[in-house]
């Protein structure tokens, strides 16, 4: 199992809106925090604002904060909704246009399909039970306190 980069910058876009809950927050401000590309960041934070995982608010005093409380926004929700396919394994896919599942040799009699859909289920069933608040501790806190605080880096 991997997350996409996609998801590891929506989970950190959103802790890092969660410990600026106080005030509107800059696109630029989370990539410099977390030195990413601000152009791929807007892309995410637009996925982010139509799952409603964000709010944002345009023009001169606009940014962006999160659409809820962090206690309220799912680990689980997030990962489902930025990544595309969770599917271990191409025989638990269903090609377009069909009902059954990928050829596989060994169908209908293996097994594995079951026992990777159950791991699937019990790794959400984890993320389920967690919020963004449980992942916003004190240091996480801290740490993107203190790059608040730096003067603002130049551009390149």
């Amino acid at each position: 199992m991997h997350l996409t980069l996609h998801t590891d910058y929506a989970l950190r876009s959103l802790i890092y809106l969660g410990t600026v809950s106080d005030r509107l927050c800059a696109i630029r401000e989370i990539a410099q925090a977390y030195d990413i590309s601000e152009n791929h960041l807007v892309k995410i934070i637009h996925r982010l604002g139509i799952a409603g995982f964000v709010e944002t608010t345009r023009g001169r005093k606009g940014g962006l904060r999160l659409a809820r409380p962090a206690d309220q926004i799912s680990l689980g929700d997030v990962i489902r909704s930025t990544e595309e396919d969770m599917m271990l394994v191409s025989c638990m896919r269903r090609p377009a246009g069909t009902g059954s599942c990928s050829q596989c040799r060994l169908m209908p009699d293996c097994h594995l399909k079951n026992v990777l859909a159950e791991a699937l289920d019990a790794f959400f069933a984890v993320l389920d039970q967690r919020t963004l608040a449980d992942v916003i501790q004190d240091f996480e806190r801290k740490q993107l306190s203190d790059i608040h605080s730096q003067p603002e880096r130049e551009a390149d």
